[in-house]
């Protein structure tokens, strides 16, 4: 089991992959973005609320990074 937060890309990507089971697709990372790069969107909002900016930012590097180099 990976961090209850993840705080580097490594534990992001064993947290999305392994422990939440998800493919981290090329559809699946531009999706992603498209809500998270929307500070306006609603999702974006609340995950900013609950997680803070740096962490928001941390996730939308992450997801960048993926979108570069799969």
């Amino acid at each position: 089991m990976s961090a209850v937060i993840p705080e580097t890309f490594e534990e992001w990507k064993r947290c999305i992959e392994h422990d939440c089971g998800i493919q981290l697709t090329r559809t699946y990372i531009e999706q992603r973005l498209i809500i998270l790069r929307e500070p306006h969107h609603d999702e974006t909002r609340r995950f900013i609320q609950l997680y803070g900016k740096n962490h928001w930012q941390l996730i939308v590097d992450c997801f960048e990074r993926m979108e570069k180099h799969p």
